[in-house]
Order: structure tokens, then C-alpha cells, then sequence
């Protein structure tokens, strides 16, 4: 045991005590009261400094303001048993508009990792390649958007009163999810690209149309939750591709705070804000004030914790400070107070075993069954502690037999740990040690450096316990045992499941596109194909914008318009597509993202060629261009697939031509309207 050597009050009348290392007398250390103990990120505990030299009496600092707590993204995701410092360079982004505010924002906040943006909307056909290569990525990050998934049918509310309304939007999102997971893993299938998959954020309250129905088939909610154990269920049969819990983390943030869903339509499922396009552009009797003054958003947060997400989740994968032994003393860190002390037969009450002491219980067999071995080192009679651990573990949830070495004796601690690694064949980097007495955590520190050393705050050490990236296993092994087996078990059913592949699921969609000449600026289509021109960045093959006198020009000259409209079983989707023609030549693609990978962008192309040579005779070349920009990449191969084929560039603009004698693809799963 430590030796008190000295102890004094210093200059404030705080308590100082000077201890002596037992085995080394030159060791000392100085236990220095705390003026005021208040709640920190890090356990309130005594201060402690190593001496070497005589010691001398030392000012206590001034108390400081209280800390305003830790941040969303460190609570959820904490730091505390990080050793290695692991840097990400790159990363792939997927996914629809709440994926492009991440790359807006993301590659602000964090510069030091490039960010790299493919959107995907429905079931889009991804480049053949990213933008930069595979081997670049430290990983993929795919976010499925949710109104693609459940299509714009539950806008109307009413329908779920339909008999098997319900039935059918579900049996839709599974073949839509089956379809668009598969499209969107392409560079995981072929690259073994590590890929994070995000789940949908379930909207924050009930949507049923009673109380009575309420956690239903008919509430919006619970099929969102449906779905996203649905899409857990999927990712796990893919290799090197994991779920991220997204919805955990706008919860925890609180949803109010985050959800658009108080505003926007409820399968929407992205982040509120400010909408621009209504605040003080348009005159009102009342003014729209801005929206923080109703709804707070707390965005930064939850950006913060969707990257700290992202990141934790990756050295979980790559198993960076790994974990695989947890060491727990027992008195005040297993229970309340000393065993021989404060629980003797003869004195009542004993301490409550209720609150941190029963989470503790629980944590360690979670552990357990993530394959971390526990064990006990405590300075105690072993004896005694075995007669009357029943006393004392009170619900009787857990004994000294769920724990793989138990060590309780008087020997010091550093060394029943150095023993217990030697039991386990690990090294003492590998090992978290849990005590409550700063002394002994410093002792170990100093006598094993690599050792974790956690415990002063006990409404810490859970958390830090289950939640850390480095107590996680990417995937179950033999060794998890039970939980391994009912994973294999979901693996086993998910292979067994019937599902449609791409090309029977475009045939069921049952598509067909209606197409309208825009040849002047009075059609009442007029307007919607100059805002979807204006507005749409990702499928545009050159960006161009048009104001209205440009457009009046281009119809004057001979320039043509064709613009579109797309149905199929799900829903309307509207004028969603404008082609700017003029000669033998497609000038301009414009198309929204919602009906991208649907294959409507072949079919139009199609209509185009055969409009461009209807002013023709005999055989005729059409040529098309593409200028690549920063967000067009989805648009980049559409004439490739659609027949062409591409020739030199000109002023870094892509050439392509359709000859003569060539006709163009067709998809047969498509109809004209």
C-alpha cells in the first residue's frame, strides 16, 4: 500500500498529503484537496503530480467557471480511450440533398479531409468510376433518401385509411431499397471500397390518424423504423459495408432541433432551415421572421456528430486501439463504498446498488458479448469478497464467474494486471483498467504506460465503456458467440429472401413520359422548365443559365424545346426535364434527380434524336456536348449509354455524335405517354 509520509494544510487551509511508492521510496506523490469539486468532462478527482525532488507547497489555482458539459459528438462518440491519432484523407459522399449539405458544409469544417460528391436520387446508375480512384478513399459514405423510398404517395395522408395502403408502401420500399442499395454498392461490390451507410431519421412524431392507431402498421413513423431495420438487415450482407445510425444521433441532439419535419413534408428527412425562397423576398401582412426565433437548430451540432460518426465508425473498421480486456477494481468502482467497511452484517442501511452500480453490471456483459474479456484486480481479501459477494451484488446480475481472471489480493496492482495479460496473451495497450482511486490509476499508468486508465467519475464510465469506437467489433466472430449466431442467422434469411433485381424492378415501375414543345414563352409549361433549368446543377450537362429574354432569342433562331413529364405506380412527378435542341445538335440536358436512374434519361434522348431528324431527310448525324462541372457528375455518361459515341474535345468540352445509321438505345420498360 501507498505510505503517508506528510500531510499538511497549505496557505488556504486545503488538505495536502505526500505519499511514498512502496517499492520505491524515491517515487512520491502529492494528494491535494480540491478547493471545489464541480461536474467536468473528466472525472473530479484529487490532483496528482509525480515527485521526484523534496517537496514544497504549491498555490491553489483560483476555481474556475463552471464547463458548459461535452459536446453532442463527444458524448455520443467519446474519445477517451483514443491513443492513435488517425487522420482521414479522403472521402467518397453518396446520396441525396441531405448528403449535399454535408458536403457543403464538411469540407469547411474539416479541411483536412478531401470530400468528394455523387448525388443519388431513386435508383441511379453510379459513374463507372468516382471522381478520383478507389484506392484513394479511406471510405464511402452512402445516404438513401428517404422520399425515394416510400415516393410521394404518403403526402396524402388520408390513404392510410385504405385497406392495405399500408401493406403495399412497404412491400414498394423493400424492392426500392433492394434496387437502390444495389445500384449504389457498385464501388464497394467491385473495389471492396469501405462503405458507411446511413439510416433514415424516423420523423419525430406520430403521424397516425387516431390515438388508438398510434405505433401502428398506419403510423408514418413506425414504417420508417420498419425500414430502417429493414436496411440494417441488407447492409449486413454486404462485406465491408456497415450501418451508421443516424436517426440515434438526431435523437440524442434532440429531433426538434434538427428534423425539418416541423416544417417540411415528413418522408422529406433532412435538416431544417431558413427558407430562403419565401424570408423577405415576397411581400406579407406579417413578415416571416426568421426561424431560430420559434425553432432553434442546433445544424453545427449535429454536423460535428455526423463526422465524429463517420470517423469513430472507420477506427472501429481498421480496429485502431483496439480494446480486448477490460480490468475492473471493486470498491467504488463495482459498488458503492469499501466491501469491509460499509457493508458489515451488523450495520444497516448498506449503500444502494441502484444507478451507476447496476449499469456497471450491465456494461460488463455487454462487453462480453462483443468478445472483450473482464476481469478483477482489486486490493481486498479474496475470501471475504467471495462470501459475501452475494450480499453485496444485490440484484444478484452478475458473479466472479462471468469474469475470465480474478485477481484479489494485496499485491500491487500493476502487477496482478501484467499477470492477467499474460492470461490472455495480450499486451497491455490492449487493456482498459477501471478504479476509482487516482493513486492507483497513476500507479499503473506509471508502471504500465500503455494500459487505459479510466473510473474517476463513475457516470462516466459506462458510456465511455459501450460507446467507444475502440470497444467495438465490426463484425461478429466465432468468439461472440450467441450474438454471432443470431447475425448468421439474419445473414441466412436475408440470402434466402425474394427479391427483384434492377431490370424486374424498372418493368414493375410501369414508367411512361409525356412530352411537351415548349415553342413559346406564353405555354404554361414555360415557367417551370426555366426554374428547373435555372436551379438544377447535378443532372446538367453544361450549367448554363437562361434568363427569359435569352430563351425568347434561342426560340426565335430556330431553337427547339422539348421538355418532359414522368408517371409511373407510385406517382406524378411532374415537368422533371428540359432539352435545349438546335439543328442536328443537343445543346443542353437539364433533368431532376428525382427520376434519375429510372433510365427515363436514355428514353428522352431518344425522343430528342428522333425530333432532330424529323427536320431532315435521309440519314443524319446528332451530336451532343457535355461541360463538366463540380456537380454535374451524374449527367457525365448519359449520352455514352444512351448510344453515342464520343470523339475529340473542343476547348475542354466533351464531343459526341450519333452517325446516321445508328438509332439510339431505347429501355422497352418504358412507355410514351
Amino acid at each position: 500500500m501507498w505510505r503517508s509520509i506528510e500531510a499538511f494544510k497549505d496557505p488556504e487551509g486545503l488538505l495536502t498529503i505526500v505519499l511514498e511508492h512502496p517499492g520505491n521510496p524515491d517515487t512520491r506523490f502529492i494528494l491535494k484537496q480540491h478547493a471545489i469539486i464541480v461536474p467536468d468532462d473528466t472525472p473530479a478527482s484529487p490532483v496528482i503530480k509525480q515527485v521526484t525532488a523534496p517537496v514544497e507547497t504549491q498555490p491553489t489555482a483560483q476555481p474556475s467557471a463552471p464547463p458548459a458539459g461535452l459536446s453532442d459528438a463527444e458524448f455520443l462518440f467519446p474519445s477517451d480511450l483514443e491513443v492513435t491519432n488517425v487522420k482521414v484523407g479522403k472521402v467518397l459522399l453518396v446520396g441525396s440533398c441531405l448528403t449535399a449539405l454535408y458536403h457543403e458544409q464538411l469540407q469547411t469544417r474539416h479541411p483536412e479531409t478531401t470530400f468528394d460528391y455523387i448525388p443519388y436520387n431513386f435508383v441511379s446508375v453510379l459513374p463507372e468510376a468516382p471522381p478520383s480512384p478507389v484506392s484513394d478513399y479511406d471510405f464511402q459514405y452512402l445516404q438513401i433518401p428517404l422520399r425515394s423510398v416510400l415516393s410521394d404517395r404518403v403526402i396524402w395522408g388520408f390513404r392510410f385509411n385504405e385497406e392495405g395502403f399500408t401493406k403495399t408502401i412497404l412491400q414498394d420500399a423493400y424492392s426500392i431499397i433492394d434496387a437502390m442499395l444495389s445500384s449504389a454498392m457498385i464501388y464497394n461490390e467491385r473495389h471492396g471500397l469501405l462503405t458507411f451507410v446511413s439510416n433514415f431519421i424516423v420523423p419525430q412524431m406520430s403521424t397516425a390518424s387516431s390515438m388508438y392507431e398510434r405505433g401502428s402498421n398506419n403510423d408514418l413513423a413506425t414504417i420508417v423504423q420498419r425500414l430502417n431495420d429493414y436496411l440494417n438487415e441488407k447492409v449486413a450482407g454486404y462485406k465491408n459495408a456497415y450501418l451508421l445510425n443516424v436517426d440515434a444521433v438526431a435523437s440524442t441532439i434532440g429531433k426538434r432541433y434538427i428534423l425539418d419535419d416541423l416544417v417540411y413534408f415528413y418522408s422529406h428527412g433532412a435538416v431544417t432551415y431558413q427558407d430562403w425562397d419565401d424570408f423577405g423576398s415576397i411581400a406579407r401582412n406579417e413578415p416571416i421572421p426568421p426561424l431560430e426565433t420559434v425553432y432553434p437548430v442546433k445544424k453545427d451540432a449535429f454536423l460535428d456528430a455526423i463526422f465524429r460518426q463517420m470517423v469513430t465508425a472507420y477506427r472501429t473498421t481498421k480496429q485502431v486501439d483496439q480494446v480486448k480486456a477490460v480490468v475492473f477494481d471493486l470498491d467504488n468502482t463495482l459498488w458503492r463504498g469499501q466491501i469491509a467497511e460499509h457493508y458489515r452484517p451488523e450495520a444497516q442501511p448498506w449503500p444502494r446498488t441502484d444507478g451507476w452500480p447496476l449499469g456497471i453490471w450491465e456494461a460488463i456483459h455487454y462487453l462480453r458479448a462483443r468478445g472483450i474479456l473482464v476481469a478483477i484486480c482489486s486490493k481486498n481479501d479474496y475470501d471475504y469478497v467471495k462470501n459475501r459477494w452475494d450480499d453485496v451484488i444485490e440484484p444478484k446480475l452478475i458473479s466472479l464467474d462471468d469474469f475470465s481472471s480474478v485477481k484479489i489480493n494485496w499485491i500491487p496492482k500493476a502487477q496482478n494486471i501484467s499477470e492477467i495479460c499474460k492470461e490472455f496473451n495480450i499486451k497491455p495497450k490492449s487493456v482498459v483498467f477501471v478504479d476509482d482511486n487516482p493513486v492507483e490509476r497513476a500507479a499503473v499508468a506509471s508502471a504500465l504506460p500503455d494500459v487505459r486508465v479510466i473510473g474517476g467519475n463513475p457516470y462516466l464510465t459506462r458510456r465511455i465503456l459501450l460507446w467507444s469506437a475502440e470497444t467495438q467489433i465490426a463484425r461478429m466472430t466465432e468468439e461472440s458467440g450467441k450474438r454471432e449466431e443470431m447475425i448468421r442467422g439474419q445473414i441466412e434469411r436475408e440470402e434466402t429472401r425474394s427479391t427483384m433485381d434492377r431490370s424486374e424492378f424498372l418493368a414493375s415501375l410501369h414508367c411512361e413520359v409525356s412530352f411537351i414543345n415548349i415553342t413559346s414563352t406564353d405555354q404554361p409549361e414555360f415557367g417551370r422548365a426555366l426554374e428547373l433549368t435555372n436551379k438544377t446543377n447535378q443532372f446538367n450537362t453544361n450549367g448554363q443559365r437562361w434568363s427569359f429574354e435569352n430563351i425568347a432569342d434561342f426560340l426565335k433562331v430556330g431553337g427547339k424545346i422539348l421538355a418532359f413529364k414522368v408517371k409511373d405506380k407510385f406517382t406524378e412527378y411532374g415537368l422533371v426535364g428540359v432539352l435545349y435542341l438546335k439543328g442536328t445538335e443537343i445543346t443542353q440536358y437539364v433533368m431532376s434527380c428525382r427520376v434519375l436512374g429510372m433510365e427515363v434519361e436514355e428514353f428522352v434522348v431518344a425522343e430528342a434524336v428522333k425530333l432532330l431528324r424529323s427536320a431532315h431527310t435521309g440519314e443524319t448525324d446528332i451530336t451532343a456536348t457535355i461541360k463538366e462541372t463540380p456537380d454535374n457528375t451524374p449527367c457525365r455518361e448519359v449520352y455514352l449509354r444512351a448510344g453515342f459515341r464520343e470523339i475529340a474535345p473542343q476547348d475542354g468540352v466533351r464531343q459526341f455524335i450519333l452517325d446516321g445509321d445508328e438509332v439510339p438505345m431505347l429501355p422497352l420498360h418504358i412507355k410514351k405517354a
